[in-house]
């Protein structure tokens, strides 16, 4: 690949150093990478400086392609996505990360170094102060087929430095996937929040159950209008199949049979195989000695019981992200304790 740089520390260019994209520069220059980064918003790309996301900040798109990289990273909305890759020369590896792929694979459909992605991990706030190495460790991330060996294998290689567990599919069948458990619940969240805005007592009576099922409706609209029109056809499917599901709750619910019975009994299957009703909190634990000590000090602190402990072990690197489950309502005590041990907590 003739762009690659000849130096012996590899060099990515990162367009977009908001959270997302300043999570992937902080992780590769963990990894030993040498990382320039481009925003068009020049006050997010002198935070992302100041933060240390990025070496370097090139003040314009041309001049980020102008230099020698090893990986282009794009790391926008799906529109400014789609129309950066349409317009870049072949040369270099590219990945993206948008959430919609269909759009964006067509569009680079001439770039032979080209790899969609998609990484699933994120959090309700934004911009680069949300931004952290660890934030996909342990977390799946969509690797769209496509694109050459080679460029396939360094992406595939930088998903694993960066924490995460590569997942390969089609771009269709991503976007399919992702409008039923991650577009449709937002627009769900949504509704519900729409519907007891409504009401003058449902919001003040609002416990667990509730803010659990609306907590992606603190995100940031803008990028998520971008991103359910982009995904247009898939969502309408996910919500006609919703739609059509609740018919059939209704019916069940106005019938004599157990229909409503055995449609909770397997929702809570369902549901009983991603994990258990507790309350999650999740911590990122670096490679050395005294982690998980300070983690039984913040339970020894807090008094907080556990339920249930998983650790996910990063495959580049060391260290992992451990997720902590305790009761409902025990996870603010938790939390502040585990921050005053100086660990890190991931959303």
């Amino acid at each position: 690949l003739a762009a690659m740089s000849t130096d012996a520390q590899q060099t990515a260019g990162v367009i977009g150093t908001g959270l997302i994209g300043g999570s992937i520069a902080a992780g590769l220059a963990s990894a030993g990478w040498r990382v320039t980064g481009h925003d068009g918003d020049q006050d997010v790309a002198d935070r992302a400086i100041e933060l240390g996301l990025i070496d370097h900040h090139e003040s314009s798109l041309e001049s980020l392609l102008s230099t020698s990289l090893d990986l282009l990273v794009v790391a926008v909305p799906p529109k400014a996505t789609v129309e950066i890759v349409a317009n870049l020369q072949p040369g270099v590896p590219v990945m993206d990360v948008s959430g919609v792929k269909v759009a964006v694979c067509d569009a680079a459909a001439h770039l032979t170094d080209f790899v969609g992605t998609h990484p699933m991990a994120g959090r309700e706030t934004s911009g680069p102060d949300a931004a952290s190495a660890a934030l996909f460790h342990g977390a799946s991330w969509v690797i769209v087929e496509g694109g050459s060996d080679a460029a396939r294998r360094l992406v595939h290689d930088v998903v694993e430095q960066l924490g995460a567990r590569p997942v390969h599919m089609t771009a269709h069948d991503h976007d399919r996937a992702v409008a039923l458990i991650s577009h449709l619940p937002h627009l769900v969240a949504g509704g519900l929040l729409g519907a007891a805005h409504g009401d003058p007592h449902a919001l003040d009576l609002a416990a667990g159950s509730f803010r659990d099922l609306t907590r992606v409706g603190a995100s940031q609209p803008i990028p998520w209008v971008e991103i359910l029109k982009t995904n247009d056809t898939a969502v309408l499917d996910a919500i006609g199949a919703l739609r059509a599901r609740l018919a059939e709750i209704e019916a069940a619910i106005l019938s004599d049979d157990d229909s409503l019975l055995t449609m909770l009994s397997a929702a809570r299957d369902t549901r009983q195989a991603l994990g258990s009703p507790v309350a999650q909190v999740r911590v990122a634990l670096a490679d050395q000695p005294g982690e998980l000590a300070k983690v039984g000090h913040a339970f020894e602190s807090s008094g907080v019981d556990i339920r249930d402990i998983q650790m996910r072990h990063a495959p580049y690197g060391g260290g992992g992200v451990l997720t902590l489950s305790v009761r409902p309502g025990e996870e603010g005590a938790l939390r502040l304790a585990l921050e005053g041990e100086g660990l890190l907590i991931i959303p």
